[in-house]
Parts: C-alpha cells; sequence; structure tokens
C-alpha cells in the first residue's frame, strides 16, 4: 500500500461527512439534477449549494454535462465508478471486508419487486431502447420494463449492434410514442434524454420520476468506428446507472411502497429523489 493511498482516505472521509454534501450526493445518486432543484430541494442558499458542488466535483465525486435542451443548464451526477475506487482505496487502510457493489450478484429473490419502469427519450432510437434492454437484462427478467419517445422512430442499428456485444438482443423492441403507455401505472419513469424531461406528460398513479442526462449518441458523426464508441459509451454508462438502480430496488428502506403511493396525491416533482413522501 502507498503512503498516497493512505493518506487519501481521510480527505475522502471529510468529505463525506460534511452534511450538506453527503444530501447533495443522497440527490444525485441516481437522480441528475440542476443547482436550482438542489436549491430547492435542500432549502439551502445557491451561493453555498453551488460552493459544497464544486468541492465535491474538484474531488472527483461528481461529474456535470452541460444540458441538451437548454445550454445555459448543468446536471450533476455522481460518478459512482469514482467513489467505489475511493472507497476501495480506503478499505485497504480501515478494513479488508469492504465488497465492491458492482461484485454482488442479482439474484432472484422477493427483494426486486415486480416494478413497471418506462425509460422516455425523445426518438426511443437508442438510448431508452438500451436502458429497457440492460434493466430487463440485469433484473433477470424479474422487472415490467417499456420505453418509448415523443417523437419515435427506428430502433438504431449501432443500438442493436452494441447491446449484442453485451449478450443482450433488443430486435425485438420496437419505438413507440409515450402515448401509448399515458393511461398505464408505473413505479418509475426515467427519462434518459434532456428535451424529454422538459416535456414529459403526467402518469397515473403517482410514479418516481428521474432524469438520467445522458449525451443522444446518435448525434456523434464521423467513421463508423467512431459512432459505434459513443454508443458503447452511452451503453457502459447505462449498465453503471441501471447496477446503483437496481441495488436502490434491493434495499426496503428506499422503496416502500405504502410512502409511494399513499393518501398524498398528485404528480411528484421530477426531480425528487427516492424519498418518502408525507401522508396528507
Amino acid at each position: 500500500m502507498t503512503d498516497e493511498s493512505a493518506s487519501s482516505a481521510p480527505a475522502l472521509f471529510k468529505m463525506l461527512a460534511h452534511d450538506l454534501r453527503w444530501q447533495i450526493l443522497t440527490e444525485l445518486a441516481i437522480n441528475d439534477l440542476r443547482v436550482n432543484e438542489l436549491v430547492e430541494d435542500l432549502h439551502r442558499p445557491q451561493n453555498v449549494v453551488s460552493y459544497h458542488l464544486r468541492q465535491l466535483r474538484d474531488g472527483g465525486l461528481l461529474r456535470e454535462r452541460r444540458s441538451s435542451a437548454d445550454s445555459r443548464d448543468i446536471y450533476y451526477h455522481l460518478d459512482q465508478d469514482h467513489l467505489q475506487a475511493m472507497l476501495r482505496a480506503s478499505d485497504q487502510v480501515l478494513r479488508p471486508a469492504l465488497v465492491p457493489a458492482d461484485s454482488r450478484p442479482l439474484t432472484r429473490t422477493n427483494s426486486i419487486r415486480p416494478w413497471r419502469v418506462l425509460f422516455l427519450c425523445t426518438h426511443n432510437s437508442a438510448r431508452s431502447q438500451m436502458a429497457e434492454g440492460i434493466l430487463r437484462q440485469r433484473s433477470e427478467h424479474r422487472l415490467a420494463v417499456f420505453s418509448a419517445g415523443s417523437e419515435p422512430g427506428e430502433v438504431h442499428p449501432l443500438a442493436i449492434r452494441v447491446m449484442a456485444e453485451l449478450g443482450i438482443d433488443i430486435r425485438a423492441q420496437q419505438s413507440k410514442h409515450f402515448r401509448k403507455f399515458i393511461d398505464e401505472p408505473f413505479h418509475y419513469v426515467i427519462t434518459v434524454c434532456d428535451r424529454m424531461r422538459e416535456i414529459c406528460p403526467v402518469f397515473p398513479e403517482r410514479p418516481r420520476q428521474l432524469h438520467w442526462s445522458i449525451p443522444d449518441p446518435v448525434e456523434v458523426t464521423g467513421t463508423e468506428s467512431v459512432r459505434s464508441a459513443a454508443f458503447r459509451q452511452v451503453a457502459d454508462e447505462l449498465v453503471i446507472r441501471i447496477g446503483h438502480f437496481l441495488r436502490q430496488l434491493h434495499d426496503p428502506a428506499s422503496t416502500d411502497e405504502e410512502t409511494w403511493h399513499g393518501k398524498n396525491k398528485g404528480p411528484v416533482p421530477m426531480y425528487r429523489q427516492l424519498r418518502p413522501q408525507p401522508d396528507g
């Protein structure tokens, strides 16, 4: 073990131990948010939230991406891979018992309830189709997974090819308009496109609405090799995010159905993180 790894652990835990920074990381664990949304959620001044976002970003725990819907907006999300690497390095100093989250098998147990999940993006041709296929496979078909868009086209051939490289066959999936599902109940509606987030409709029974700001690989130009690399990069990001999402479903404390479908009716703001909603 190097002196550098031994000295990095205290800095990580000092960063995580700050109350507001911990709240920010919790908010960004599976939901991408803008600064103003964090300010509203955390009830703290914008300059304070911005300061701690900068600390977390400089510490390598957050990534940012400019919105494709409005270039003035920036979405933040937790860099889960880097956080896990930092925790593993810290564990070498403290104790050898930490099991990396991505090494835990997803088994067929009752801890995964039959959640209904809908992924949305504009054309339902790449990101949402890939997300649908990955979640269905990684959940071992225990979840009811769908995808749709506001301007559906065709499933992109490179999306099919890249998914096949991961052992996932999405050739039977088709692009659909979200109106097909507008009257159906879901537990989660996840937008993977910034433009789609701005026009996301309200679905019945108050689904938990999340947003993942992921670049559109279809917009990448160049050789087939360059375009394929863009699709692989999106697939890699979706695998990471969906893995974390599934671990949330394994955690009963994060999936208390009573808190999601209780007396408090009305649409939940899209940028709300997994948190209990008060009964009315």
